[in-house]
């Protein structure tokens, strides 16, 4: 669907504030400017970077991007009205808000009763005048001022009154745009459509309006799509849905529904098909783990695993996708498993530029030997670089990099230490030459692969960037105690690049030497044929 005449939504992200609240989310101040950039770089039109008054490091990002502002987004200062009963005008936190220099402010208000009288410990009348005066003061210096209605719809649920009266003051007192908060992320979707209906019949029809939702009832997306169905016209959230609590309504969930099925414009198209790798970027620079199977952006977004599926989406991929995985950056993958049939085999050739005929006795015997692996406790759903090696061998094109002729691990726990130092020794082969090593590693693994990289180095220098960057042990069968069968995953990776790598035995040495070195091997593969490419490109 093309966006270029669609209706304009502005699209607020709030991941640098809000987002940040989240349980064991931390971030410095250079990785809040690099998340900001790459925001700028989405298209986001406003980015809340935080409250200045709250933190030295916010007072510090602000400052930086004074130094360097964004190409294109405005970055917007948070902050609360002023204290009960204080002159705004020397409000120290409102200060901190003008210095910080953004030309847009939001600022958050009570709309509900009980947190003016329980939490503020204030009275009604005073509520509405902190709001009145805060807007005021910021709109005297300048600013331009966003209001967020905290607690908007449990306020109108319980005193619809006075929460249609702070709102009236926002806008008497400047406010541009109105923001109604499900700050507590308990109200459902036919709420949050009702209420937005009745507030749009009683206030200024040239009112702009915006919606911030929490996912605590897993709504805040659905909650979100009812108010702009309903006339809203910005729409706060998070990138990737971080937040407190349960977090915050997902903008990358939020701008493909908006913009690809609802028709309205939110970023450029070009941009759009960013949202993928921004998710991503978010995540690694935050230090947490990418949801996998997260809508839109998630790996496994648009995986196909079972055989008949992946025989109809290789015939028409509208069969089982609800959209092209291109247009946001993501991709299709076919998921080999125990579920497979020869069309999973055949697609998955395809991904790894492989032509396999259906026809061919090979491809039946891989799809057996992969049943076989995978009976024995292999997983390549997960561990794609394996199965490509393994579909290499079976078609005789697997290419030798060296050869593992024995290894050995010797681990020694000094009495009263609390670290374990290991020695790995391996015997390889090299184009024929024989080498021997040892490292030393604070574990046998990690001495094992010590070891394998320092023997291979000096063949192959490149593999000094390859790193280890995951590595999971997982009990099959947990009933047999310390003879259980050990299913080991070891993720690689080199620059922007990554490949996992499975190995299975009861020894769980045994089991994470051979994924260690397929791990080696595959990331060697990568590199030659990155070479091959450079060399087919002059």
């Amino acid at each position: 669907m093309t966006v270029n005449s669609s209706p304009q939504l502005w699209i607020y992200d709030t991941t640098l504030r809000d987002g940040t609240q989240r349980e064991g989310l931390s971030v410095s101040i250079e990785d809040k400017l690099r998340i900001a950039r790459r925001l700028d770089q989405l298209g986001i039109p406003f980015i809340e970077g935080g409250w200045p008054g709250a933190n030295p490091k916010d007072v510090q990002f602000f400052w930086q991007l004074q130094e360097e502002p964004l190409k294109q987004a405005e970055v917007v200062a948070f902050c609360s009205t002023r204290r009960p009963n204080t002159n705004v005008a020397s409000e120290p936190i409102l200060q901190a808000i003008l210095a910080a220099g953004t030309r847009w402010v939001t600022i958050f208000g009570k709309s509900w009763d009980l947190h003016v009288t329980e939490g503020l410990k204030t009275t009604l009348p005073e509520n509405l005048a902190m709001i009145r005066d805060t807007i005021e003061y910021l709109r005297t210096q300048g600013r331009r001022v966003i209001y967020d209605a905290e607690h908007w719809f449990d306020g109108y649920k319980h005193n619809r009154d006075y929460a249609l009266q702070t709102l009236e003051t926002a806008i008497a007192a400047g406010a541009e745009w109105l923001v109604f908060c499900d700050t507590n992320g308990g109200t459902l979707p036919h709420e949050i459509t009702q209420i937005i209906t009745e507030i749009v019949k009683v206030i200024p029809s040239d009112t702009k309006l915006g919606i911030h939702t929490h996912n605590d009832s897993d709504t805040a997306v659905a909650n979100a799509l009812a108010a702009v169905m309903t006339g809203v016209r910005m729409v706060q959230g998070t990138i990737n849905g971080y937040g407190e609590r349960c977090g915050n309504a997902n903008l990358c969930s939020l701008i493909p529904n908006l913009q690809l099925k609802l028709g309205f414009k939110c970023i450029e198209e070009n941009q759009l098909s960013q949202l993928t790798d921004t998710s991503r970027f978010v995540s690694e620079v935050v230090n947490l783990a990418p949801d996998e199977h997260a809508p839109f952006v998630g790996r496994s977004a648009f995986a196909h695993k079972g055989g008949i599926h992946v025989s109809a989406v290789e015939r028409n991929p509208l069969t089982y996708e609800h959209i092209q995985p291109e247009q946001i950056g993501n991709r299709r993958r076919i998921v080999i498993s125990e579920q497979s049939g020869v069309s999973n085999v055949l697609a998955k050739a395809r991904s790894f530029g492989i032509e396999l005929d259906k026809h061919d006795p090979t491809t039946r015997k891989i799809l057996e030997r992969l049943k076989d692996l995978e009976s024995d406790g292999y997983q390549f759903e997960a561990a794609e670089a394996s199965f490509e090696l393994l579909m290499r061998q079976a078609l005789g094109s697997r290419q030798q990099f060296f050869e593992i002729r024995g290894f050995q691990v010797h681990c020694d726990l000094g009495q009263g230490e609390a670290n374990t130092s290991a020695l790995a020794t391996v015997k390889l082969a090299v184009n024929g030459k024989d080498i021997l090593e040892a490292a030393e590693g604070n574990g046998p693994v990690a001495a094992l692969d010590a070891a394998l990289r320092k023997a291979l180095v000096n063949f192959y220098p490149h593999i000094a960037a390859f790193e280890l960057t995951d590595y999971k042990v997982r009990i099959l069968n947990g009933h047999t105690g310390t003879a259980a069968k050990t299913r080991v995953m070891v993720e690689s990776g080199s620059g922007h690049q990554r490949w996992t790598t499975v190995g299975v035995s009861t020894n769980i040495l045994e089991a994470s030497y051979q994924a260690v070195v397929e791990g080696l091997e595959y990331g060697l593969l990568l590199h030659s044929q990155a070479e091959a490419a450079v060399v087919g490109n002059r």
